[in-house]
């Protein structure tokens, strides 16, 4: 038996839960993790995204692609409160600042209780995948939570491999919405300065 189908045949059947930030980063990495042997839940934790509006069209596309890729679909509460405080002080920080440390954090954390509470083992984020993110740090602030719950942080750099082109066709195939800032009031503000 090659290494390979040993290390599916070791994780076939476990419940890994992606943090999908946006349909668009997350379809791909829901076919990865399901191609390895993973059974795949998405949790929907984005109390950053703003506005309301915003959120909505994001959470739209999320279920049209969940629904597509027949996976469960977790929506964590719309806790704008949550991100404002753990943002306070930090707002004029640039892009890839501390702001946004604090907000992986925030999400990070959030997927991990409910994973925790839920009885998944791993848990990861489809935030990796994209080209304006920090990998390294994104898998340490997830690795260290994941200590803290006693879960194992999935560390797969869903880049690799083309996954940022295949990511793409595929919401240009189903017609997903496309947003064109990360997410938050402050990123709308950098993005129409830049």
């Amino acid at each position: 038996m090659s290494n390979q189908m040993m290390q599916t045949n070791l994780i076939k059947n476990k419940k890994v839960l992606l943090h999908a930030c946006c349909a668009i980063c997350s379809g791909y990495p829901i076919s990865l993790l399901k191609d390895m042997g993973y059974l795949v839940s998405v949790y929907f934790y984005n109390p950053n995204i703003y506005p309301i509006d915003e959120y909505n069209r994001r959470l739209d596309a999320e279920k049209t692609l969940c629904d597509y890729s027949d996976v469960n679909l977790v929506v964590g509460n719309y806790e704008t409160d949550a991100f404002y405080r753990c943002a306070e002080g930090l707002e004029q920080e640039p892009e890839k600042g501390k702001r946004c440390v604090k907000c992986f954090e925030l999400r990070l954390r959030k997927t991990a209780e409910f994973a925790k509470e839920s009885g998944y083992e791993y848990f990861t984020t489809s935030i990796v995948i994209s080209p304006h993110k920090n990998f390294q740090m994104i898998s340490e602030i997830g690795e260290r939570i994941a200590k803290e719950y006693g879960l194992t942080y999935l560390s797969i750099d869903f880049k690799k491999k083309d996954g940022f082109l295949k990511t793409n066709k595929l919401s240009k195939e189903l017609g997903l919405y496309r947003q064109n800032y990360c997410g938050c009031e402050f990123s709308i503000v950098k993005k129409e300065e830049a």
